[in-house]
């Protein structure tokens, strides 16, 4: 698979990935410029910008998302499997959030730079900087 296609974009707020009861309301505080939502029977899982998650909510935060630049097709095979092999390489834990357009890499900001590094070692471009 050529990687030489895909590049990242460095989403620009830092997230938290935040935890409820699987039928609790969506808060209002679920909001930001990256929002996903996913209900299973056993949770409420919400990633967000973590400027707006009170503190009370189980979460990890200070994490950052690569976006893949563009759209990736849904018959892409393998793309994924690549992209969290070079992480786990690099000693990198990975949270990834797929949308209908695209993919989304979130890692703990202590791993930014050596994420970074794996990325482009594999081939990939990497824009935009760690958000503070």
């Amino acid at each position: 698979m050529s990687t030489t296609n895909y590049g990242f974009q460095v989403h620009a707020e830092r997230l938290a990935i935040a935890r409820l009861a699987p039928a609790d309301d969506i808060p209002t505080w679920a909001r930001g410029g990256f929002v996903a939502i996913t209900r299973t029977a056993a949770e409420l899982s919400i990633v967000c910008a973590q400027a707006h998650v009170p503190a009370d909510i189980v979460q990890e935060r200070d994490k950052i998302a690569f976006g893949i630049v563009g759209t990736v097709p849904m018959t892409t095979i393998g793309l994924l499997a690549s992209l969290c092999t070079a992480l786990a390489e690099a000693r990198v834990p990975v949270f990834v959030i797929s949308t209908y357009d695209t993919d989304w890499l979130l890692v703990s900001a202590n791993h930014f730079d050596t994420a970074c590094a794996a990325l482009v070692r594999s081939g990939y471009r990497v824009t935009g900087e760690m958000p503070q």
